[in-house]
């Protein structure tokens, strides 16, 4: 039997990469799948391949910068599906440099998009997962939350130990 028969799961960043991978995994293993990104050219065409192959999958357009945009992707899950069981906050950047060559607009996107994002959609999903019983939330963190590499951006290993504590600080609510 396929390990997520009858879950629904909710996949930011799912447009291309691990993302897409992960949707398509989830699909595989029984869930129906809600996946967002703000590649809609890619996003769209990964949800093509993934009905053609028989699979129940909905691409929505996300920015999960966005508060609005997250609270769509969690109507459309219980509106097309009935209920939310499972957040992957997958959607992240990097941004190459130093501290010194790192300008503030990019330490505000990278903090945006790998920080802010993370909480949008824990924030959105919960209440739809307390509906539904219960759920899972899993944040996508990397190696550089914990120990960066020589070479990792200053700002991308802040955002990615960010969601670690976040993660931890989530679970014991």
């Amino acid at each position: 039997m396929a390990r997520l028969a009858g879950k629904v799961a909710l996949i930011s960043g799912g447009a291309r990469g691990m993302g897409a991978v992960e949707a398509r995994l989830f699909i595989q293993e029984g869930a129906k799948v809600v996946f967002g990104d703000i590649l809609d050219d890619d996003g769209k065409h990964v949800e093509e391949e993934i009905r053609l192959q028989g699979g129940k999958a909905i691409y929505v357009h996300l920015d999960v910068t966005q508060a609005q945009d997250w609270q769509r992707a969690v109507q459309t899950a219980e509106s097309r599906y009935g209920r939310l069981d499972i957040l992957v906050n997958n959607a992240g950047i990097t941004i190459h440099g130093t501290i010194e060559e790192t300008s503030e607009a990019d330490w505000e996107r990278i903090m945006a998009i790998n920080l802010k994002g993370v909480f949008l959609g824990t924030k959105s999903a919960i209440p739809a997962m307390r509906r539904a019983g219960g759920g899972s939330i899993i944040n996508i963190s990397s190696g550089a939350g914990i120990a960066p590499a020589p070479g990792t951006s200053a700002a991308y290993a802040a955002t990615k130990g960010g969601v670690r504590i976040f993660s931890k600080a989530t679970a014991v609510q």
